[in-house]
């Protein structure tokens, strides 16, 4: 676990400001619905990996303001005693349903929905938005990295070029979930049970007189573990020469090497030459690892030209998404209540994907009975129901016109209880039993909706009812 700290003044410097006019007006016991959803999947891909709830639910179970909080606040002229008073008094009361971790999730569904105090589920946008986008883009990129190594493993080696020490930590939890098998970052070991794992640098080579020299001394204080890195100087002349005598060593005294890394050149071509001398010399269990500035592209191709790799090491184009760094989650009011009556809210735009999807609503995702596979996810009203006795009729999101009726499917509800009344009732899942949920849940995806290039669109549909209201409210505001 990490290390407490209180992340309670972590909000856009607005989310006080309204809070105070809240309170101000009279309406900040107002019961308000906000969805966090996204709108469009990282590197035009057809779905995210759901992550960062456990941070949610950490912050919102530690949200306290202290006195130095109220200090500063009072010393900026802006906030009534009233607003100061109620914050030094804080206690949350909000429900909140989220997806659960490791979820296959798509555009315009919402990911966490709160119901609570207008204040209060104002105040927590940032958090939420600042721990689901950042784990969610590092989990669907790690996600992507590990389809395309198509089962060798993949280890999370980007600390050092992350954004920040809470990057390089969150995002090792992140690539974790995505199904990376270990980090280079021994602290995501120690809070999270990552498994931590690492070699050599090249200073270690270049400190001793020569490269055989310093892989010898590896060797004997590592001799079950031994991972040489083989392109200091030059990989199939010295490094690969060097590292076949260092492994026969330790055959004679007992012991069996591990592997070499390759971290520059012509990697396919490399690894082919160095597999090649392995085997000839009697070492085929010796396994090769790549790294140097891999994505899922470059790990595919190098798969392409019968690289032997066994393993990939992924930095700073995994901790940081380097092809698509933002996840574009955002937070929307989608209801109030009136004397116990639930008003539904919408956003309109002139840009027509900022439009909102309006009232409080539950998730619904269908699968077929038979295959397992995930057909269809529905937005409905909070108050419906899908029955899955009954065949079901759902439109392509994009093209209205296209119509499919499915039978001989199950409807679950993806948004699980998280809070109720300010206090959590959701048993959080280990990270290991996450990172396996999300494999299993991935495993019921089409493969053609995993596609790099030209995804298959997957349908997320609204419910008649939802379908309805919208467009009532959409009619009613253009005319104003």
């Amino acid at each position: 676990m990490m290390t407490e700290r209180n992340l309670t003044m972590l909000v856009d410097f607005y989310e006080l400001t309204m809070g105070n006019g809240f309170l101000e007006n009279g309406r900040g016991e107002e019961i308000a619905y906000f969805d966090m959803f996204y709108r469009k999947a990282p590197d035009n891909a057809a779905y995210a990996i759901a992550a960062g709830l456990q941070q949610v639910i950490d912050y919102i179970k530690a949200l306290h303001f202290t006195e130095e909080d109220i200090t500063y606040l009072r010393s900026r002229n802006l906030f009534s005693e009233k607003f100061l008073s109620y914050l030094r008094n804080f206690r949350f009361t909000c429900d909140v349903w989220a997806v659960p971790e490791g979820t296959p999730v798509f555009p315009h569904e919402p990911l966490l929905t709160v119901r609570g105090p207008a204040i209060q589920a104002q105040l927590i946008e940032t958090m939420v938005l600042l721990s689901i986008n950042h784990q969610s883009l590092i989990a669907t990129k790690a996600n992507r990295i590990v389809t395309a190594a198509q089962g060798r493993p993949v280890m999370e080696f980007g600390s050092r070029r992350a954004q920040g020490y809470d990057g390089a930590v969150y995002g090792a939890r992140a690539a974790y979930i995505g199904g990376c098998a270990g980090t280079a970052c021994a602290i995501a070991d120690t809070a999270f049970s990552i498994p931590a794992l690492g070699t050599m640098a090249h200073s270690w080579v270049q400190l001793y007189d020569t490269e055989l020299e310093a892989f010898e001394a590896y060797a004997r204080v590592y001799p079950d573990d031994c991972t040489l890195l083989v392109d200091t100087y030059n990989v199939l002349k010295s490094g690969i020469p060097n590292a076949i005598k260092v492994f026969k060593k330790l055959e004679e005294q007992g012991h069996r090497g591990r592997g070499v890394r390759i971290d520059s050149g012509d990697i396919a071509y490399l690894s082919k030459r160095a597999r090649e001398m392995f085997d000839a010399a009697g070492l085929p269990y010796i396994q090769i690892v790549a790294s140097n500035s891999l994505d899922e592209y470059i790990i595919r191709e190098l798969i392409a030209q019968d690289a032997k790799i066994d393993s990939f090491g992924v930095g700073e184009r995994l901790v940081t998404s380097r092809s698509e760094p933002v996840f574009g989650g955002v937070y929307k009011l989608a209801a109030v209540e009136e004397n116990g009556e639930i008003i539904p809210k919408i956003k309109l735009s002139e840009n027509a994907v900022k439009v909102t999807n309006p009232s409080f609503k539950k998730v619904w995702r269908l699968f077929d009975r038979s295959t397992g596979k995930m057909l269809a996810d529905v937005l409905t009203l909070h108050d419906e129901v899908i029955d899955d006795t009954q065949p079901y009729e759902i439109f392509d999101p994009e093209y209205t016109y296209k119509r499919k009726t499915l039978t001989n499917f199950r409807a679950e509800p993806l948004l699980v209880p998280v809070f109720e009344k300010g206090e959590c009732v959701y048993e959080s899942p280990t990270l290991p039993e996450i990172r396996q949920y999300c494999r299993t849940q991935l495993g019921n995806l089409w493969e053609e909706v995993k596609r790099f290039e030209n995804p298959q669109n997957y349908y997320v549909d609204l419910s008649q009812k939802l379908w309805d209201l919208k467009h009532r409210m959409l009619s009613k505001k253009y005319e104003v």
